[in-house]
């Protein structure tokens, strides 16, 4: 198959440090090619891929400078899907809502994954003007807020399986891994580790408009020594950093669509204690590549717990559900069935 891929802008597929979305697009294509199919990336130019790159944007907006208007950079992306959608036999596009009314009346066949929340206002007002938009939720939980749209089907993400080598020796520490923001958790985090006597290690990324919420709620909680704070980690460094560790913590505070994280860790064969929130009861398979507890007491005593658990059958089952070719054989039948949805008509009308 012909197939377009849209990812964001903010970062570079995949992206140098955190991006969620880009990494996720990349190990995508990566499968997708592997597959056989003949794929075309419309990202930013300093994007790499083993696909066919068409570049929209000279760099991505988060580390590119100087700064660029968004508004200007999606504006030339969805031109330039609009100039070339006809070549595809389906446009596959990650970027939310913005390609809606442009790929509603181009007549190839397009879906949309949505990567965020979607419990936000207005989003079901969107909603309303586009009944026939095909849509993929990352987990059924995601879908909830919006059950009125069209949703083709749910497509765990999934890395790939070669990507992270695992470490079968419990680890002494625990790991945080994520944007320090409240919903992640960090807070709790913290308050887990100390009452679970164990040191806590977090690798994460300060967004801007947190950066009151870091120095006032968790740097001065940050010692250097029972809990540490490593900044942002890359791929290459994530290994260590997760495979080291006794278990991360996910203690979120949100409706989580997926949580991209959790399969990392289990990747490492490092099990996941999470709070059962949004997306958790559906990756984690409690008692076996992790725990899914009710809030804080719950988390330490399911650190006293880890020992029952087998990291060899973490790592197994992480290669059961959530690798990048089985992501990529699921988006592939969804692409057929839009395929064979836009050439029914025709057909029957032959006959």
């Amino acid at each position: 198959m012909r197939i377009a891929q849209i990812a964001p802008l903010a970062e570079r597929v995949p992206p140098k440090l955190y991006g969620g979305t880009e990494r996720v697009v990349a190990w995508l294509i990566d499968e997708l090619v592997e597959l056989g199919h003949d794929v075309t990336l419309f990202a930013s130019g300093d994007s790499r891929t083993r696909g066919k790159l068409q570049p929209v944007w000279p760099r991505a907006l988060r580390l590119g400078r100087p700064r660029s208007d968004p508004a200007a950079a999606m504006t030339a992306l969805l031109e330039t899907v609009a100039q070339q959608a006809d070549k595809f036999d389906v446009v596959h596009a990650h970027i939310d809502w913005l390609h809606l009314p442009l790929l509603s009346r181009l007549g190839v066949p397009f879906v949309t994954t949505m990567h965020g929340r979607l419990d936000l206002p207005g989003l079901s007002d969107v909603l309303r003007n586009f009944p026939g938009a095909p849509f993929v939720s990352i987990s059924d939980n995601q879908r909830l807020p919006l059950r009125s749209a069209n949703w083709l089907g749910t497509v765990y993400h999934g890395l790939p399986a070669e990507m992270f080598r695992p470490n079968f020796r419990r680890g002494s520490h625990l790991a945080f891994l994520g944007r320090l923001t409240s919903e992640k958790g960090p807070e709790a985090a913290i308050r887990i580790a100390e009452a679970a006597g164990m040191p806590l290690r977090i690798a994460a990324k300060v967004p801007r408009g947190e950066r009151g919420y870091f120095s006032e709620r968790l740097q001065p909680r940050i010692d250097g020594t029972h809990i540490q704070l490593s900044g942002e980690v890359d791929d290459a460094t994530k290994e260590g950093f997760l495979g080291e560790a006794a278990a991360l913590l996910f203690p979120i505070n949100w409706p989580e669509p997926f949580g991209l994280v959790m399969i990392e860790a289990m990747a490492c064969g490092t099990p996941v204690i999470a709070f059962r929130s949004g997306s958790v009861p559906e990756v984690i398979d409690d008692g076996v590549t992790g725990f899914i507890v009710e809030g804080e007491e719950g988390a330490v005593e399911a650190v006293k717990r880890l020992g029952a658990l087998d990291r060899r059958k973490v790592r197994a089952r992480f290669e059961q559900r959530f690798t990048a070719k089985r992501m990529a054989q699921d988006y592939v039948r969804l692409y057929q069935q839009l395929s064979c949805a836009r050439t029914a008509p025709q057909s029957a009308l032959a006959d």
